[in-house]
């Protein structure tokens, strides 16, 4: 029950097409979609752009023509990502979210993904989040799905820990590549010393009285879509979402200020500029819950304190991940050299981060 997802009886069903998408050739996929979702396109005009920054699914956007009005996005799963993804609670995050004006529409389901609409705007990159005009929009659209209550009083439960030991299930012991087994045996921590850091964050971090509230819980740059000409941001891709600790959301999005192809902590934001987006968080999240914009000192640095020791559980989050996806993707990614990145920065973070105190 920890990531039950309540979807409003008023949102409308969508139809799902017994059709499955080759991965390896996701454009014939794309346009047999097309003649079932768009039957009045013709065939010959359909323009497909297939995206590349991915690293878990592989996206393709379907249009007749260069107006923006009507292009719809065709996202197919990847490879073995049903065994760490629950694909029905996805779906019905983008319900939930859609309702409360977050997320774009749904249009179908098929076999191994499905269709949506397209959101006008620009994928955000490190520079970009770092800018306070813009980190304010996020901050603001974070509270918003934060501030979304739970069905009928319903008290949720933080599905951080079920997903941690459901990816530990799922972990490689070896890799039939020699090089690349040895990377794993020489760059990754052990096993025993992997399940005695989740212990400890468990006991830790649950003590630390972070709010459970709806999460995004993969907010990364290439999520965040803004629109400069109407001045607000979008998120998108809802694999992960679900009730979680509030700190856990936002110290997982400063963790993504250092990019993930080229990976740079020294972007983290700096204790100044945390401030700043943990005020502009907080003052949205008390409007949108009728409460008024003032919001004390301490109540952001009782924040920050918590974003940043539960930016230490994104790390092993992500860690635990890139090792499962080495395993299975069929991505050109090297998700084992992401994995030691994850690692070592928990590692190197946890007592910089168990240092700090709560001033009295």
């Amino acid at each position: 029950m920890a990531s039950y997802i309540h979807v409003p009886f008023a949102v409308p069903a969508v139809p799902s097409l017994h059709i499955t998408v080759d991965q390896q050739d996701v454009e014939a996929g794309s346009r047999r979609l097309m003649k079932e979702m768009r039957p009045h396109w013709d065939p010959a005009q359909v323009k497909l752009k297939v995206f590349t920054e991915g690293i878990t699914n592989k996206l393709v956007a379907c249009s007749v023509d260069d107006s923006l009005d009507d292009v719809v996005l065709v996202r197919v799963y990847g490879n073995k990502t049903e065994l760490f993804v629950d694909r029905e609670n996805e779906l019905k995050s983008f319900h939930v979210l859609h309702a409360h004006g977050c997320a774009p529409r749904l249009y179908c389901t098929f076999q191994n993904g499905f269709c949506y609409k397209f959101i006008e705007g620009s994928a955000l990159d490190p520079e970009h989040v770092r800018n306070p005009s813009i980190f304010r929009l996020i901050s603001r659209q974070l509270a918003k799905i934060h501030s979304i209550h739970a069905h009928n009083g319903w008290i949720p439960k933080p599905n951080l820990w079920l997903k941690l030991e459901k990816y530990f299930t799922l972990l490689p012991k070896e890799f039939e590549d020699e090089c690349l087994h040895a990377r794993f045996l020489t760059e990754v921590p052990a096993h025993q010393e992997l399940e005695e850091e989740l212990a400890w964050m468990k006991k830790h971090l649950s003590s630390l009285g972070s709010p459970i509230v709806l999460c995004h819980n993969d907010l990364l740059c290439k999520n965040i879509i803004y629109n400069e000409k109407e001045g607000r941001v979008r998120f998108i891709d809802y694999e992960y979402a679900g009730y979680n600790y509030q700190a856990f959301d936002i110290g997982n999005h400063f963790n993504e200020f250092a990019g993930v192809t080229e990976v740079d902590y020294n972007l983290y934001p700096n204790k100044n500029v945390q401030l700043q987006w943990l005020k502009s968080y907080l003052e949205a999240l008390n409007k949108y819950k009728g409460l008024g914009t003032e919001v004390t000192n301490e109540e952001v640095e009782v924040l920050y304190f918590q974003v940043n020791l539960f930016a230490l559980a994104s790390h092993f989050f992500w860690g635990l991940w890139a090792l499962i996806q080495s395993r299975y993707s069929t991505i050109d990614f090297d998700f084992l050299g992401y994995a030691v990145v994850r690692f070592r920065q928990y590692f190197k973070m946890k007592p910089e981060v168990m240092n700090l105190k709560l001033t009295e």
